[in-house]
């Protein structure tokens, strides 16, 4: 069992303009050696309300900036610990499980990012609920459940990582 306790709820959930803002991240792992190409892989977990793989992600709530909501996130649904590396972007999704009276029509707006993994935890949050799968790039492009997603991937990581992936982020910024 966890010592960690995920946060649950929406009471404290921030909203814009009628979207809901969640945070969430794309976990990157660099594999190889000085020999051979290095091969970079992004995290994805199970979804748990059908078929298809997810990037963590969840409410970014009224008392943490987007960056601490985002490696919350990581933690509590992946059970990975890292380093913000790169704000990737903000994809807007229409949810229908996350409707509520803030947000009837479920509109979303996620702000994502690349977080480097140093530790896979054994015990997290939601480890009875969620499966970690490494994917390469055109691995996780296949496994998206939703296409904001996938284009979050094409369009934000993708160009990220073939731009010679330059770390961005400044801890100090919301």
């Amino acid at each position: 069992m966890s010592d960690l306790v995920a946060r649950t709820g929406r009471h404290q959930q921030r909203y814009e303009e009628g979207y809901r803002l969640i945070a969430g991240f794309r976990d990157m792992e660099q594999n190889g050696n000085d020999t051979s190409e290095k091969i970079v892989e992004v995290l994805m977990i199970n979804s748990t309300s059908g078929p298809g793989l997810l990037f963590p992600k969840g409410g970014w709530e009224n008392d943490e900036t987007v960056k601490e909501a985002a490696v919350r996130e990581a933690i509590e649904e992946a059970g990975v610990r890292g380093d913000l590396v790169h704000f990737l972007g903000y994809y807007p999704f229409k949810s229908k499980t996350l409707q509520d009276e803030f947000s009837p029509e479920g509109l979303c707006r996620a702000a994502m990012f690349a977080l480097f993994v140093k530790e896979e935890l054994d015990c997290w949050p939601e480890q009875s609920r969620r499966e970690r799968t490494w994917l390469t790039i055109p691995e996780a492009i296949e496994c998206c459940r939703h296409p904001w997603m996938r284009k979050a991937l094409e369009e934000g990581f993708l160009k990220w990582h073939e731009a010679g992936m330059v770390s961005t982020i400044n801890n100090d910024d919301d």
